[in-house]
């Protein structure tokens, strides 16, 4: 049974079919080939391979440069080698007697030498004979007053000043005056002793007749004497 053939059916009315078949087919290709040959709008190409970045010619030349002067090296050195091995050595490094090495700048680096000491020495000399602007002995009684002035206006007595060294001094100068005055009191307050064989009438006697004099009245002030100091 033999198959029937469909004849083509154009999308819109048309007098003749087979023209309007050509036509439509011709306008398919032309639409195939649009599609085919469209530019894309984004671009999803790689980037593009820069040869510079990935092949650096400097540093090979560079590295082919040492190679090359290490190579040379190893040729000379084994050419001398080389040569030793065939002739045997020739240099001789032990000094003979009475053979002293020469420097051709001997004589300048002594100069040099010379000359520099010698101006270390002048500033040094400078340096040992400059007097201070400063006077720390003066400073040093300055303050020695300013800490008189503190204590003589000070209520209570600071316990950390005890280690300076003004408060050394007026606890080492008040010491042997507080201990005369204790013995002086003792001796004028201690009663009259009776020597042996004598009566005690005459010891009541004599020690009536005896001027009564009043005990001296001793003061403690709490702050001790202000001391002046020359600066001159």
């Amino acid at each position: 049974m033999a198959k029937a053939v469909r004849p083509y059916q154009p999308v819109t009315p048309a007098n003749n079919k087979y023209l309007a078949k050509m036509w439509d087919q011709e306008a398919f290709n032309t639409h195939r080939t649009k599609v085919a040959t469209a530019r894309p709008v984004i671009d999803n190409n790689p980037p593009r391979v820069h040869m510079h970045l990935h092949i650096k010619l400097k540093k090979l030349q560079f590295e082919a440069e040492r190679l090359a002067t290490i190579e040379r090296d190893n040729r000379i050195l084994l050419e001398k080698m080389a040569h030793i091995m065939r002739k045997g050595g020739v240099v001789d490094n032990k000094l003979k007697e009475g053979h002293h090495t020469k420097s051709l700048n001997k004589t300048k680096r002594q100069r040099e030498l010379l000359r520099i000491t010698h101006e270390n020495i002048a500033i040094l000399r400078r340096l040992m004979t400059k007097y201070p602007h400063y006077n720390h002995k003066k400073w040093l009684l300055q303050w020695q007053v300013n800490q008189q002035y503190l204590r003589n206006i000070s209520k209570y007595q600071h316990t950390w000043r005890q280690e300076q060294f003004p408060y050394k001094i007026q606890v080492e100068r008040q010491t042997p005056a507080n201990k005369r005055v204790s013995a002086k009191v003792q001796q004028q307050s201690s009663p009259t002793k009776r020597k042996s064989g004598t009566p005690y009438s005459e010891l009541t006697a004599t020690s009536t007749s005896l001027p009564v004099t009043p005990l001296p009245v001793i003061s403690t002030p709490e702050t001790p004497v202000f001391e002046f100091f020359d600066f001159n």
